[in-house]
């Protein structure tokens, strides 16, 4: 328990090794609850707690101890100095917050740090609306290893869904589909069908559209069932492996 810390910058990368050149696992988002495995003076090696993730971030930004009571609602939500007085630097959907201070129309996290409450919901608030949350990134740019308003892959775009409502799901697509339970079956598409392939996964917004973060377009975008299934399977030459529900 005593290994256990919250992550309290903006967000910041986790890379598969202590080097800014190596590849991007993952990222953190304020609030995220990790556990460090081995330290020095510029890295730390650390899993997080929610989905047993692994990798390394710098050795800044984080303490032991936090009760969380809100959290980031809005795609983002920008952060103040003090009330009014607005800074270049935002938090990220999903990111949990202990409120130390407030006003009628904000929440203070930490010193010089003032969030609007408009950007904010309890930290027990649920929201089954995942057609809502997905949409919110509609357009935000497709990014390797990203889970953020600044880019996100097709993984964590499904995973954000379950993080906000503080279940557990897995981070990459290769143990999402281990993890969920689905067949494989020729049948119409509905809303909230969940489709994958190797490497990819999809999630429909109804019986005719998907939402994706989609490397080959660069974003996140909506497009039709079956022309996007043809697509991956001619450029790809990837077939679709499993369909559940959300």
């Amino acid at each position: 328990m005593q290994n256990n810390f919250y992550f309290i910058g903006n967000f910041t990368n986790i890379y598969s090794k202590p080097s800014k050149s190596s590849e991007v696992a993952s990222q953190i988002i304020y609030g995220e609850k990790f556990k460090i495995l081995s330290r020095n003076k510029e890295w730390l090696k650390i899993k997080t707690l929610f989905d047993n993730y692994g990798g390394y971030i710098k050795n800044r930004q984080y303490i032991r101890k936090i009760k969380q009571n809100y959290k980031v609602s809005n795609l983002k939500a920008k952060i103040f100095k003090k009330p009014k007085l607005g800074t270049k630097s935002w938090l990220s959907f999903g990111s949990k917050l202990s409120a130390i201070d407030e006003t009628d129309s904000y929440i203070k996290i930490q010193k010089n740090k003032w969030i609007k409450k408009k950007d904010i919901k309890k930290i027990d608030h649920k929201e089954k609306n995942f057609v809502k949350i997905f949409k919110k990134f509609l357009k935000v740019k497709y990014v390797w290893g990203g889970k953020t308003y600044n880019g996100v892959d097709c993984s964590a775009l499904l995973q954000i869904f379950y993080y906000y409502n503080n279940l557990f799901y897995p981070r990459d697509t290769k143990d999402q589909i281990k993890y969920s339970k689905g067949k494989l079956k020729k049948r119409k598409y509905k809303k909230g069908d969940v489709i994958f392939w190797k490497g990819h996964v999809a999630m429909c917004l109804n019986s005719k559209k998907l939402i994706h973060a989609y490397g080959p377009k660069k974003k996140v975008l909506i497009m039709d069932i079956k022309k996007t299934i043809k697509l991956i399977n001619e450029t790809a030459k990837l077939k679709v492996k499993k369909i559940i529900k959300i």
